[in-house]
């Protein structure tokens, strides 16, 4: 029996990008995973039916985790359909880069309600439902350190949740739940990809000393190990998966 048997993972915007890898890799690791979306119900469903048809546990909810309502019934179906929670992957994130001085505030609000707000709704429902000895892997970025103009709201989001992390670790005391995040450097994703230039995909690329962008496979097996049993002494930390990028 895998030690992960029995065990269910959240994992929030696991429709696409990152979260496929990560929902893949714990399904693959014994986790019941339940894939979180916001609107691509047509990918989480076809992603969820995929797994159960390799003997994977697995369902697909709709929840918009800026909403607390949302976040509590999201809480409400993975527990009357998996009987608990033990790893909340709070991987749901929007990113768009813009100088402050044109940053309008619709763009700013929606950075903030999913990245900030979106988390904390997670992270406060998980203190109410996380069984002993679960997990909580939050997602910062490896861009925080970098201080690339345009990037200001986007970090702060970001700053944000990594304060959150540390602090919640210590709220945790007791219940043997760790609590860390992953801080990606860029990664071939769509939402990496879009609107960039050959050019500049070829310059980021060419940044970590590892000479290439990170895979969404190469942050599936970090999240794999902080979700498993051998991250047990790995408290409240960040972890820069960037290729040596920072």
């Amino acid at each position: 029996m895998s030690a992960s048997e029995n065990r269910t993972a959240i994992i929030t915007g696991a429709s696409r990008g990152i979260g496929v890898a990560i929902a893949k890799r714990l399904a693959a690791d014994g986790f019941a995973v339940v894939i979180n979306y916001a609107n691509s119900a047509e990918a989480a469903e076809e992603l969820a039916e995929s797994l159960k048809s390799q003997g994977h546990k697995a369902i697909a909810v709709k929840a918009d985790i800026a909403r607390p309502d949302a976040v509590t019934a999201l809480f409400d179906k993975t527990i009357a359909e998996f009987g608990g929670v033990d790893v909340i992957v709070n991987n749901a994130g929007v990113m768009t880069t813009t100088p402050i001085a044109e940053m309008d505030d619709a763009t700013y609000d929606a950075m903030m309600d999913i990245n900030v707000r979106g988390t904390f709704n997670m992270l406060r429902e998980g203190a109410k439902h996380l069984r002993d000895h679960g997990r909580v892997i939050n997602f910062s970025t490896t861009a925080l350190h970098l201080k690339l103009p345009g990037y200001a709201i986007y970090n702060a989001t970001k700053a944000a949740v990594e304060a959150m992390t540390g602090v919640f670790a210590r709220e945790l005391r007791g219940r043997q739940i760790t609590v860390n995040a992953v801080a990606p450097g860029p990664v071939a994703t769509e939402l990496f990809l879009s609107g960039k230039t050959d050019e500049q995909i070829a310059q980021f690329s060419k940044m970590p000393p590892l000479e290439r962008l990170g895979e969404p496979d190469d942050i599936a097996g970090v999240v794999s190990f902080l979700a498993g049993p051998d991250s047990g002494w790995v408290d409240g930390q960040t972890i820069r998966a960037n290729g040596g990028l920072a």
